[in-house]
């Protein structure tokens, strides 16, 4: 069945590389109970919006910074401590501290970033500067 599909597996190569790399540029190898949130950056002629996917945590669980081009997120999400006579047949949750580093493309006034929390769904605007945003020039016609 894999030989009729051979892009799935392209994909996951894809994604396993893309995983690898974002922990080099971050810094290194993930420490035990580490998670990154899944993120989504998407860019417009006057800002960019990051929108990352925090489940389960509460804002005040959250930091964001921006410092030298790159934005920072950084959080924990803690795992509810029950005393039940318990046993897991499953657990695939994530617990656990995350810091996740976005460089930007262009650069953005830090003094005007907007973030919102709304469902577990962060977004941050991050409004470019003025020369970031580049100008128009019309052409003359004679």
């Amino acid at each position: 069945m894999r030989a009729l599909m051979p892009e799935s597996g392209v994909t996951t190569f894809k994604k396993e590389m893309d995983r690898l790399f974002d922990r080099f540029w971050d810094g290194g190898e993930e420490a035990p109970g580490a998670w990154d949130p899944k993120v989504d950056v998407t860019e417009t002629k006057d800002s960019f919006t990051v929108k990352a996917e925090v489940p389960g945590i509460e804002p005040k669980d959250i930091q964001i910074t921006l410092e030298n081009g790159v934005l920072m997120l950084r959080g924990e999400k803690r795992q509810e401590k029950e005393e039940k006579d318990e046993r897991y047949y499953r657990a695939e949750r994530s617990y656990g501290s995350f810091a996740r580093s976005l460089r930007l493309p262009a650069n953005v006034d830090g003094t005007k970033v907007n973030a919102m929390f709304k469902h577990g769904l962060l977004t941050v605007v991050l409004p470019k500067t003025v020369e970031a945003r580049g100008q128009s020039i019309p052409i003359k016609v004679d």
